[in-house]
């Protein structure tokens, strides 16, 4: 007999939980290099910000290397253990990063970190003192990004485990959230602790909240229909699809033998292919660069994020991209279904207007001069802009190609992000650290140093939606769905 639905108990909410704090934590690890980078690592290691770019470009192209296996790695642990080792290793390469300073001084043969930092500036010393730091903060990031990758792929498994298909929209868009609040509580949180007991805390401190999520996932989690904490009301709710899921696999089965997956290299052939390779490669690598250089934008104008300026500063550039990217899933569906266009056709028009958000990137540095707060607005908005493009060119995929090549193309495509991450991470500190040396003798378009530097950055920021969606268009004025034969 079947028990009151006001007798059901409520678990598969606590394992949502789970994945909103494993999220917030996940987004947190990432950024305690960006926070402390300018203010607190570099005087100690002798870093030029080519030496940063290198770190943030390689973490990128890392990151996008691990996306392409850890959703299999996540199915073929199973999802207790796959998390728990995904969580385990993101958090050990975030600790590691605290020993980092200590390994430097033991190889370059130095008495104290103190020593270290007294080194003169430029000399041999110092050089070689930076180049073994960058390469223990690379391994250090590649173990991070390894683990970081398997969040989502683990998180999105557990939630179709636990909720019927009409509650996951929900589950996923709660958990997810966890990424916003990362990044706001993240610059008020980790620069106090890196000024309290320093940056080597900081990284130890919220690396080891992974390993405190550990304990709580290993003793709450079970598969529901073996957890002791989901009665029968419960799991009855949670398996409302299967006996649809039984007949909607027979179907999907039965098509599957109509619709043949297609090559890697034979998808390489579509314009529909380019035309998603290429909106990748011109964007995600800006939205990367505000992430890991706005803290360090900010040091440079003299709100470092040893200030309280500097903190609420790139907490409200957050606050606005977590507000105004909700807009993103709103408007393609206000031209389908109020203006009755085609998906596509809604969802490059959709895309259209959200290449003007970027834009404004261009008078960050000119408005800067007023107010820092114009380019903490002004990124905000920028980077609203990008989260609501990227949700419509990850959907153009669905548009196009049948079902048994999409994640063939995603993949494809997060490596074309991560390759663009990685040029415009590693471009940009070179640049920036050629401006500062250069001085008055590098100028552009009235800004000297690394002022002008900064600008051109900017620059490509805000012309680089509009020219892949010029692309995209002429590579795919229409839709045309990739038809198998």
């Amino acid at each position: 007999m079947t028990q009151n639905k006001s007798q059901m108990t409520n678990w598969r909410w606590w394992m949502c939980l789970l994945l909103f704090v494993a999220t917030t934590v996940n987004y947190m690890d990432r950024q305690v290099l960006s926070l402390t980078y300018k203010d607190f690592i570099a005087p100690e290691f002798h870093w030029t910000d080519a030496d940063y770019g290198t770190i943030t470009a390689f973490f990128s192209l890392f990151y996008a290397i691990a996306c392409l296996f850890a959703g299999k790695f996540v199915d073929w642990m199973g999802t207790k253990k796959g998390y728990q080792w995904a969580i385990f290793v993101w958090s050990l390469g975030a600790c590691l990063h605290a020993g980092c300073g200590w390994a430097t001084m033991n190889i370059e043969g130095l008495e104290s970190i103190e020593a270290m930092k007294m080194v003169e500036t430029g000399s041999a010393a110092a050089l070689a003192i930076a180049s073994v730091s960058v390469w223990l903060f690379l391994a250090c990031r590649g173990i991070l990004a390894l683990g970081e990758a398997g969040n989502f792929p683990a998180a999105i498994k557990v939630t179709a485990e636990y909720f019927p298909k009409k509650d996951r929209a929900f589950a996923t868009s709660l958990f997810n959230a966890g990424a916003s609040v990362g990044a706001l509580v993240a610059p008020l949180t980790i620069p106090i602790l890196a000024q309290k007991w320093g940056w080597e805390m900081a990284f130890i401190i919220i690396g080891a909240l992974g390993f405190l999520w550990m304990f709580f996932w290993h003793t709450m989690y079970e598969k529901p229909e073996k957890s002791s904490h989901v009665n029968a009301a419960e799991l009855e709710y949670i398996q409302q699809d299967n006996a649809a899921e039984a007949e909607a696999k027979a179907a999907a089965a039965a098509a599957a033998a109509d619709e043949p997956s297609i090559p890697m290299l034979k998808c390489l052939t579509y314009r529909q292919t380019w035309s998603f390779i290429l909106g990748k490669i011109f964007t995600d690598g800006v939205w990367w660069f505000y992430l890991f250089w706005a803290p360090a934008y900010f040091s440079d104008m003299g709100y470092g994020m040893d200030t309280t300026m500097g903190k609420l500063l790139v907490f409200v550039l957050y606050l606005i991209v977590t507000i105004l990217s909700i807009f993103g899933g709103w408007l393609p569906k206000f031209f389908v279904e109020k203006k009755g266009m085609e998906p596509y056709a809604g969802r490059m028009r959709a895309m259209l207007i959200f290449t003007a958000f970027p834009l404004f990137a261009l008078f960050a540095q000119p408005l800067q001069e007023y107010s820092i707060w114009y380019p903490a607005i002004i990124i905000g908005l920028a980077g609203a802009g990008h989260q609501a493009w990227s949700a419509n060119l990850f959907s153009t995929v669905g548009d196009m190609f049948p079902k048994s090549t999409i994640a063939t193309i995603t993949g494809i495509g997060a490596m074309a992000g991560g390759l663009g991450s990685f040029a415009i991470n590693k471009c940009s500190g070179l640049l920036f650290t050629y401006a500062e040396q250069q001085g008055a003798a590098f100028t552009f378009l009235g800004y000297e140093g690394k002022p002008a530097g900064y600008f051109i950055v900017f620059c490509f920021c805000a012309v680089a939606y509009i020219i892949a969606w010029s692309i995209m268009k002429t590579l795919v004025p229409k839709y045309k769905p990739i038809v198998v034969k």
